[in-house]
């Protein structure tokens, strides 16, 4: 165990928590941010970004995380890639436990666990994860150069990742529940001018089917209750998230009905001394330049958190 406590440990290295770490090291706080693998968060599932400022032509996920890593270290930001096993954040000293028997102690937390794609939880879809069923275009979409595939959702994502995959698939089959998409009207756009991409309205997918080989085909129901089948090699699933809270302390952190972490506008928690930012925040828009923000607000929080603590000598003095 360390001699003395962090001021501050963060926990995830996304958009949000890299901006906490830069805004904390450049603050000189005593600071650390734990990542469990590669920074990046969902970022490095994102094909193209459009709508991040200062990037006239746009950039690449992985190249705006590279920047974003690169700045925080510039101000000497400490990382270390670790894997949690549980955490105690009641109390002025908190207490997170590392996969490796290490236990860290810190003054303040921020919480940038981000979240996760949602399943379809249907027939076939575990059993055919990494051979023809999966979450990310980005990452998968060379191993469907000019085959058929399937995107489920009429989100953002879906549709930038059904462009994405347009690149290299030979069609690309949008499904979605509903009769209309609540992609930005700038995507519907592109997607419908796409002559790779069509779309199955008001269907759902109830089974994906396969052999050996993988995917090759999925059971669609219709609102009507009429089943058709669909010959397909992939299907991308992007139907919404889902937070990254299960060694989080519910029971103590509020949170909304979904298990997203409710803060007030300066990012705290109903747990003193511990504040979130990013993906695992309870808000309607979740974008790479609020979670970004969100960080910055949650580490200026934090230091104004850490200005207003009792000294630890005077703390044991009296103890």
């Amino acid at each position: 165990m360390q001699e003395n406590p962090y001021q501050l440990i963060i926990i995830g290295g996304g958009p949000a928590g890299l901006t906490a770490g830069l805004y904390a090291s450049r603050g000189l706080l005593n600071a650390i941010l734990l990542e469990k693998g590669t920074s990046g968060g969902q970022m490095l599932t994102t094909d193209w970004i459009d709508n991040y400022p200062g990037f006239v032509e746009g950039v690449s996920g992985y190249d705006l995380i590279e920047k974003m890593a690169a700045q925080a270290d510039r101000f000497g930001l400490v990382k270390k890639f670790a894997t949690l096993t549980s955490m105690d954040l009641e109390g002025r000293i908190k207490r997170l436990t590392l996969d490796n028997g290490e236990t860290l102690e810190t003054l303040s937390v921020i919480l940038c666990t981000g979240a996760k794609s949602k399943r379809l939880n249907i027939p076939g879809e575990q059993e055919f994860i990494g051979r023809g069923v999966s979450f990310c275009a980005t990452c998968d979409a060379p191993f469907y150069r000019g085959q058929h595939v399937a995107v489920v959702g009429g989100g953002n994502t879906s549709l930038q990742e059904a462009l994405h995959l347009a690149k290299f698939a030979s069609q690309v089959t949008i499904i979605h529940r509903r009769d209309e998409l609540r992609a930005t009207k700038i995507l519907q756009q592109k997607a419908f001018a796409n002559p790779k991409i069509d779309f199955i309205w008001n269907s759902e997918v109830r089974q994906v089917l396969g052999d050996k080989s993988g995917v090759t085909s999925l059971l669609l129901e219709d609102a009507k209750g009429s089943i058709q089948t669909l010959a397909v090699t992939g299907i991308f699933v992007f139907i919404g998230i889902q937070p990254n809270n299960s060694l989080l302390p519910m029971d103590k952190l509020q949170a909304d009905e979904n298990g997203f972490i409710i803060t007030d506008e300066e990012m705290a928690t109903a747990i003193p001394g511990v504040f979130a930012a990013g993906d695992i925040r309870s808000k309607y828009a979740r974008q790479i330049i609020n979670a970004a923000g969100e960080g910055a607000v949650a580490a200026l929080s934090a230091e104004r958190y850490l200005e207003h603590d009792i000294p630890l000598e005077t703390e044991q003095s009296h103890e």
